[in-house]
């Protein structure tokens, strides 16, 4: 048998080395909450034995209850290696931080370390968190400030997907039965989920550049999550580049960027968030990428690689919000969402990173340069009319088909507070891309809109007009 010292196993030739076993095990407390010591073997890994008497063991034992806080309540075994007698003392312990002879220390390869003051609070602060997660706290918000259309359409979607079984009476008994309602008192889940007015925001930006020096257009959206992810999605294929394809006579509008892989970060991001730390998620949409940022670390010891190869279970920030979730369909499934997000991006060929930063974690997706410039919509015909009878009709030349940005100068010259959705439906083509063709025409000058949203109009602008 060949013995090598790791992160969860020390060796020490006898127990005249006690007090520096009492160390590595804390260390690996600390770390990984079990492991295991033996006395008998040198550090490298050559067994040499140990004389072992009843004494023996019980002062492994006195010194572990002695010197060892929390307590911790250790299996001390007699062990034949190699023909030669050692101790076995197997250790396990959730109760972190520990302290060997009043000191904390974590283990790093085969070594033990000394945690910093920084180091320790954040142990203690991660502790207490998930002792009480921040969304099963009781919320500031009463049940009069839930938004009830958003929870009907909620358990619409749960309905439909087949994974909630119950319809909808009231909210009181809705949120009761999904858990967000405890003795009359809502939890926060149910603030996030289903409050118009809570703390939850996105920051949205498109930079100029590859950096943050300078900024094209900035927003910040306040909302529940449903409304914020509706908000965040609408944002993004606004400002990405879109190219239109026939195929089967059919028009179809393709995004740079796979929308069900942007859908798929946006619903991470606000699901897997940690709500404790008091930073917006953001969307930063530069020149050659976009970012979707949460605040929130990823878990310790694992990787996007390992949920990208289908390796590691889930480990849920907030759990009860990504149930919630799930069962709306809105997150297929549990520990899914980085290696879909993957998938999604191989087929269109679109590089995806998954960034793990101190504060957070970021998707970036890389934009394509040439993508524009492929096919735009404006270079190809209109969706054809379904099929009619021909009819006997004089001989015309034929008219060349009109560019989509005239027009949609020509449809707001005709009236000038009609909306995205009225231009579309006169066009025969997507909500998404005319606001594609709307952000051109605003970039060229050539539009602008005035008043407010609801009660403003377009303004056609000549050379010499300013734009807002």
């Amino acid at each position: 048998m060949l013995l090598k010292e790791s992160e969860t196993l020390e060796l020490k030739k006898s127990t005249s080395e006690i007090k520096e076993a009492l160390i590595a095990i804390s260390a690996i407390l600390n770390k990984h909450q079990n492991g295991t010591v033996y006395f008998g073997v040198r550090n490298d890994g050559t067994v040499i034995g140990q004389s072992i008497s009843d004494k023996t063991l019980r002062d492994i034992s006195k010194a572990i209850a002695d010197h060892i806080e929390p307590k911790i309540y250790p299996e001390i075994t007699n062990v034949v290696i190699n023909e030669k007698p050692c101790i076995e003392v197997q250790f396990s312990g959730n109760n972190i931080p520990y302290y060997a002879y009043g000191r904390a220390y974590i283990r790093v390869s085969d070594e033990n370390r000394i945690l910093s003051a920084t180091e320790l609070e954040n142990i203690i602060l991660k502790k207490n968190r998930e002792k009480v997660s921040w969304e099963s706290e009781i919320s500031e918000y009463s049940l009069s400030q839930i938004n009830a259309s958003i929870v009907r359409e909620y358990i619409k979607k749960a309905n439909q997907s087949g994974r909630i079984n119950f319809k909808y009476d009231s909210d009181k008994n809705i949120l009761k039965k999904l858990g967000v309602l405890k003795d009359k008192e809502l939890l926060r889940a149910a603030e996030i989920l289903f409050c118009d007015e809570n703390k939850l925001e996105v920051q949205t930006a498109v930079f100029a550049g590859t950096d943050k020096v300078t900024f094209i257009d900035i927003k910040q959206f306040k909302g529940n999550l449903f409304y914020l992810l509706e908000k965040s999605e609408e944002y993004i294929k606004e400002h990405i580049n879109w190219r239109a394809e026939i195929q089967k006579l059919e028009r179809e509008e393709i995004p740079e960027i796979p929308i069900k892989a942007i859908r798929e970060a946006l619903v991470n991001s606000l699901c897997h968030r940690d709500y404790y730390a008091p930073e917006s998620n953001k969307i930063a949409i530069y020149k050659n990428r976009v970012e979707i940022y949460n605040p929130g670390t990823f878990p310790e010891g694992l990787t996007p690689q390992d949920y990208i190869r289908g390796e590691e279970q889930s480990v849920l920030r907030n759990p009860l919000i990504a149930d919630i979730l799930y069962k709306s369909k809105e997150i297929e499934k549990w520990g899914s969402g980085i290696k879909r997000i993957f998938e999604e991006c191989k087929e269109s060929k679109t590089k995806v990173t998954f960034k793990r930063l101190k504060t957070g974690f970021v998707v970036s997706f890389d934009r394509n340069p040439d993508f524009e410039e492929t096919t735009t919509p404006e270079t190809l015909p209109p969706k054809l009319p379904p099929k009619t009878t021909p009819k006997t009709t004089p001989k015309t030349t034929p008219k060349q088909p009109q560019k989509t940005s005239d027009a949609i100068i020509e449809l707001i010259k005709q009236n000038p507070k009609m909306t995205k959705e009225q231009i579309a439906q006169k066009l025969n083509l997507t909500k998404a891309g005319i606001k594609t063709q709307i952000i051109k025409l605003k970039r060229q000058n050539l539009i602008k809109w005035e008043g407010p949203s609801k009660n403003g109009e377009w303004k056609i602008l000549t050379g010499g007009d300013k734009k807002d």
